[in-house]
């Protein structure tokens, strides 16, 4: 029997995706236990087979652009596979979107995390639904449009095509901003907007990256006689013509293959102006900081996910005469890789409880939150990819065939640190924070403050990161450097104070003490890796 096969890891199916103590904890901590049947709800589904297949078919099949029709009309439609129309169903109608929005209760913004980080079956899908969760606050620098378009984004129903958006039961919202000259300088934004005597503008330009073509309105930045402006613009008009965003082309990229990406050029499209003239910047800020949080979200989620996966292939596969998952080096390989992603997590679901409160009025927390979200978003996403190749490499050669799934989480992996600004965007605008808002690097230091006493590891890297402001002469050089230190120091009070202490031992020893290699898997022997890996090892069955 040449053909005999053994040795082989069982499909990672049949499990409950949001069964993890780190999440957990954290979602009773930050004031939204209410949601956990919810969470555990979508977490099943994420577990199934058929929820895998809908990624991986989204993925296969990804969008394709269809410019014109038979007749030669101009149409500008993105067709997409059914599943991912089945994806976003279920993201939608769980309220992954927007409806955190016009949910009362304390915690909404934690409960959406949570369920965003559990489903993690394919991350092309969430550009959309984070986009549209992110352009609520922008939208409410306009209060008649806000009462407008807020119940539609909010609502949990998915109704895809193309009509005016106002007639239809729910909408989706993407986002334009950068051109080509450009990039991350969108001052330098060339796009025009003519006001009308009717209230609207008229844009003329062009947009190198429109993400998520096919949403019902967009918020974009064009240049109005009173300076950068951001504006809201519906792919249909309301008498149900097209409006002049004529799709260019779809983005051929390394990952986010099953979500679309354009280039957009605007032919006297019509657009409704978000906030006052000139503070474009200022109003779209507000959807970006909400997007970068949910790169904090997707990236900790990739983590869990890599970990996961390879803590279920060691616990089936054998190799010199034991199961993987017993072998020591492996061992601190997986542990590692969990320690990583129980800090994300613990400091996603922090972020998450952070933006609740703000949301509800707090100063405090939105003043944590800002310089909070900026650091995180810094260091957490550019974790992942080292974090997702170690992960596949624990699969061995089965880990770099498409068919395992991890090729896809590495392709996604470095996409969270460049989406609204890359590693230099993030490090900077901390640097801006505390210079303009020196309340935040104050708000921040009494948070971490709260594990004072607890490590001595700890509080000697709180007083580190504090002298690292001292140097104002080289401290945008070093930006990288301070970002890296804020968000250790932040992750490891969080553990400290909430996670498990073998955990928070290990992170501090690690991360905070240097006794560590250049990779993952280089743990010092001292550690008790037995609870970090169980808390890793997902339950099948």
């Amino acid at each position: 029997m040449t053909h005999e096969v053994f040795n082989q890891v069982p499909p990672l199916a049949g499990h409950d995706a949001s069964d993890e103590a780190a999440l957990l904890d954290g979602l009773h901590r930050e004031g939204a236990g209410w949601a956990e049947p919810e969470v555990r709800e979508l977490g099943r589904l994420a577990g199934t087979e058929r929820a895998q297949e809908w990624g991986r078919l989204a993925n296969e099949h990804p969008p394709v652009l269809r410019t014109h029709d038979r007749c030669g009309h101009r149409i500008d439609e993105v067709e997409f596979h059914p599943a991912w129309h089945e994806l976003m169903t279920v993201a939608v109608t769980h309220g992954l979107h927007g409806s955190a929005w016009t949910d009362p209760r304390e915690g909404a913004h934690v409960a959406r995390a949570a369920k965003f980080y559990t489903w993690r079956v394919d991350a092309g899908h969430g550009c959309p639904v984070s986009m549209t969760y992110a352009a609520v606050p922008a939208l409410r620098q306009s209060p008649e449009l806000a009462a407008q378009y807020e119940p539609l984004l909010a609502r949990p129903e998915y109704d895809f095509g193309l009509r005016p958006p106002l007639t239809k039961t729910a909408l989706l919202a993407g986002m334009s901003m950068t051109e080509k000259q450009g990039g991350s300088d969108v001052r330098a934004n060339t796009t025009t907007a003519a006001p009308q005597p009717d209230g609207t503008y008229r844009l003329v330009g062009h947009k190198w990256f429109t993400s998520a073509p096919m949403c019902d309105v967009f918020l974009t930045l064009a240049q109005a006689p009173g300076g950068l402006t951001c504006f809201l613009v519906p792919r249909v008009l309301p008498d149900g013509g097209l409006n002049p965003l004529r799709l260019m082309r779809l983005k051929d990229k390394l990952g986010n293959r099953s979500n679309a990406s354009s280039e957009v050029e605007y032919d006297e499209a019509v657009a409704w102006r978000v906030g006052d003239e000139g503070r474009g910047v200022r109003t779209i800020i507000e959807m970006v900081n909400m997007t970068r949080l949910d790169c904090v979200i997707g990236a900790a989620s990739g983590m869990r996910l890599g970990v996961t996966t390879a803590a279920h292939h060691a616990a089936h596969r054998s190799a010199f005469g034991r199961p993987l998952i017993d072998q020591p080096l492996m061992r601190n390989v997986l542990a590692d890789l969990a320690i990583e992603s129980e800090a994300a997590t613990t400091t996603m679901l922090r972020l998450a409880g952070a933006t609740d409160r703000s949301v509800r009025g707090s100063e405090t927390e939105t003043a944590f939150k800002r310089l909070g979200l900026a650091v995180s978003k810094y260091w957490i996403c550019k974790r992942w990819p080292a974090h997702a190749a170690e992960a596949l490499e624990c699969l061995g050669g089965n880990g770099y065939v498409e068919e395992s799934g991890m090729p896809r989480l590495f392709r996604e992996s470095p996409l969270n640190s460049i989406w609204e600004g890359s590693g230099n965007v993030a490090a900077l605008d901390l640097l801006r924070a505390t210079l303009r808002e020196p309340q935040t690097l104050e708000a921040f230091f009494d948070e971490v403050a709260l594990s004072q006493g607890a490590d001595k590891r700890l509080d000697a890297a709180i007083k580190e990161t504090k002298e690292s402001f001292a140097d104002t002469s080289t401290i945008e050089y070093r930006a990288r450097r301070v970002a890296e230190h804020l968000a250790l120091v932040l992750q490891a009070s969080l553990l400290v104070r909430h996670g498990h202490p073998a955990v928070a031992d290990a992170f501090c020893a690690t991360r905070l003490a240097g006794d560590w290699g250049g990779a993952y898997g280089t743990l010092p022997p001292s550690l008790d890796l037995a609870p970090i890996i169980d808390r890793a090892t997902p339950k099948v069955g």
